[in-house]
């Protein structure tokens, strides 16, 4: 299973770049996965007074809500105690798994292939000192003209050839 972080400022387009990878990703048969770090510190997936809801207000740590397309698992665990690990054992059987977030955690991991999604030259040149390695760039700042090494791709424009250096350089052997 291969992993890459999707990391930039606040609206630079990670959700799009992310979203048009896994669509182009599927596309070729591969199975997908994603992890998305949600930093509003009361946001839950649950719904009030719903059932699991009331589970969890009872004290339970892990509910599951099977439905007839989809499971559901909530675990109530503070952040804290998370570890990147742990939370890819949860996508195992995926060839890819893309995350959106979590910084802190994916930043100094040689082991996870980042694309920097930039707005600004200021950005990308941050990138290069903040995150190894670095898959691409990616973004509404194009870095082609910066000479650097690191390939260039617009999510948007060009999901194709942002899949195909994903492809060519993590997913083929």
């Amino acid at each position: 299973m291969r992993v890459i972080a999707v990391v930039g400022s606040k609206k630079s387009g990670k959700t799009t770049t992310i979203e048009s990878l896994i669509k182009e990703l599927t596309k070729r048969g591969y199975k997908v996965a994603a992890i998305k770090h949600v930093s509003e510190p009361d946001f839950t997936i649950d719904t009030a007074r719903k059932d699991t809801w009331k589970f969890a207000q009872s004290g339970a740590k892990t509910i599951i809500s099977v439905a007839t397309n989809e499971i559901a698992t909530i675990e109530k665990v503070p952040f804290e105690s998370l570890s990147l690990e742990k939370l890819l054992k949860k996508c195992r059987g995926n060839h890819i798994v893309f995350i959106e977030g979590l910084k802190k955690l994916v930043a100094p991991k040689k082991n996870v292939s980042k694309i920097v999604v930039v707005k600004s030259v200021k950005e990308a040149m941050s990138a290069l000192e903040s995150f190894k390695p670095i898959l691409a760039f990616s973004g509404p700042y194009s870095t082609e003209t910066l000479g650097f090494e690191i390939p260039y791709a617009d999510a948007l424009k060009n999901p194709r050839k942002l899949a195909d250096i994903i492809e060519n350089k993590l997913l083929k052997k």
